[in-house]
């Protein structure tokens, strides 16, 4: 008896009914989950029915600081605790500036160290015997973890919970030098996102013209060194010679980290308005022998003082020389923007001179040009605080291992850079040869290593 067989190319009737119950499987999760997002929201929403007034007055605190308690409470099951976790994010951002410090004090100060806790397990522990040491340790742990650890833990599981971290961190940094009683909250959210930031988990990613708008926006918005004027100047940055990179974080998709803008020249650029210049030609392709860092923009406010800026160069660097075997030099057009400043401490009255649009008068600026080349050189190399360089520019590309390879004369002419430098720029060349020396000799002693010219305007 023959039977006719089933064609390998047609589902049997077993096969199209497992699809049908697997697509309803998966139809029914999905609605489940939407249903539980849904619900989370809608929970969130219907607690803020009863709103805390935005500039957080008296009678409302209690309510805030029951709000914030309940975020810590187990009750109720996973979508429970993300709803009241929504629910405190949601207040927050509704609240003003007013509010949110008051918010952000009651954080601090209601969901400290439990110091009566921290007395009793070191009490503990200096009592415990040898095989009760290691269980003594790890509860004096515990207790030294404060209880607002848990509550901004639990924003990270939620959409744009990072984010929300970032710019809660923000807020901190404004607010701590308001009211001091922060520092300990504002350490233990660094200390978070110092974790979840680090330079391992990020992603290094190419921007260009053809990126998302939104993401263009964003460099528009973030670029903290040159400004961008206008689309066409954007575009410019993005030319075939120019290149932009940026750090990205899989929690925080389309956000920029931290970015560099770097031009592909011929020799070592001394002038920023001409690198800029959106009249010139782009530089065929392989005619560049040398790439210029001429913008370095950290993107997050939230994220001062987790350093991965040096990080993003050498990457940058590995990227560059690989795409681009031509590239024989690699270095920054770089402001200097704490000159002015400390000028105006050694020398009031010049300083002042500098005030008026000085650079103009041909005749002027030769006759200041040896003064403040040999005056920026002085702050450059040895100024220090302790062993590390007065200027925060010249510090990061120092104990990066970089040699201070040239300083420019009327490099910036904008007015910032006539504000912050008189004008001036600098070239930190990287050496890859000699960068791992160089920074070892600037962390251990604060040595500055310098090019040749620098080394003559040191002797003038």
């Amino acid at each position: 008896m023959s039977t006719s067989p089933v064609p390998v190319n047609e589902p049997s009737e077993f096969s199209q009914k497992f699809d049908r119950a697997l697509s309803v499987l998966r139809r029914k999760a999905v609605t489940n989950l939407l249903r539980a997002w849904r619900g989370l929201e809608d929970s969130a929403r219907s607690a803020l029915n009863a709103d805390i007034r935005p500039d957080v007055p008296k009678e409302d605190t209690e309510r805030l600081r029951r709000q914030m308690r309940e975020c810590l409470e187990a009750k109720g099951g996973e979508v429970s605790a993300r709803a009241r976790t929504v629910e405190l994010g949601q207040t927050y951002l509704a609240l003003s500036a007013k509010g949110k410090q008051r918010f952000l004090t009651i954080l601090a100060e209601s969901f400290d160290v439990d110091r009566k806790a921290v007395d009793a397990a070191v009490e503990k522990l200096q009592s415990a015997k040898p095989a009760q040491r290691a269980a003594a340790e790890a509860a004096l742990r515990a207790a030294l973890q404060a209880s607002r650890v848990q509550i901004l833990r639990q924003f990270n599981s939620l959409p744009n919970g990072f984010k929300f971290l970032v710019d809660l961190r923000a807020d901190l940094l404004q607010a701590v030098e308001v009211e001091p009683s922060l520092a300990g909250l504002e350490s233990d959210l660094k200390q978070l996102l110092a974790s979840w930031f680090d330079v391992g988990l990020l992603d290094l990613e190419e921007i260009s013209w053809n990126s998302p708008a939104a993401l263009l926006e964003k460099l528009i918005d973030y670029e903290a060194v040159h400004a961008i004027s206008s689309w066409s100047d954007l575009k410019n940055r993005l030319d075939s010679d120019r290149r932009c990179f940026a750090f990205f974080h899989g929690k925080m998709p389309g956000e920029p980290l931290i970015f560099v803008e770097v031009a592909l020249v011929k020799g070592m650029a001394d002038n920023v308005q001409r690198l800029l210049d959106e009249t010139e030609a782009p530089l065929p392709e392989g005619q560049a022998d040398t790439a210029i860092f001429y913008s370095i923009s950290n993107a997050q406010g939230g994220l001062a003082g987790i350093s991965f800026g040096n990080f993003l160069i050498k990457r940058v660097v590995q990227r560059l020389s690989s795409q681009l075997p031509n590239l024989k030099a690699f270095a920054t057009l770089s402001p200097v923007p704490g000159f002015r400043a400390w000028l105006d401490t050694k020398d009031a009255v010049l300083n002042k001179t500098l005030d008026v649009p000085w650079h103009e008068d041909k005749g002027k600026a030769e006759r200041l040009k040896p003064t403040l080349m040999r005056l920026i050189t002085q702050y450059l190399v040895q100024e220090k605080r302790k062993t590390r360089a007065l200027d925060p520019v010249a510090h990061f590309h120092l104990s990066n291992g970089a040699v201070l390879e040239r300083v420019n004369w009327l490099g910036d002419t904008s007015k910032k850079g006539l504000r912050q430098s008189a004008g001036i720029m600098v070239n930190y060349h990287y050496k890859l040869s000699e960068i791992d020396d160089n920074h070892e000799r600037y962390a251990g002693s604060g040595t500055v290593t310098v090019g040749k010219s620098v080394k003559a305007l040191l002797k003038d």
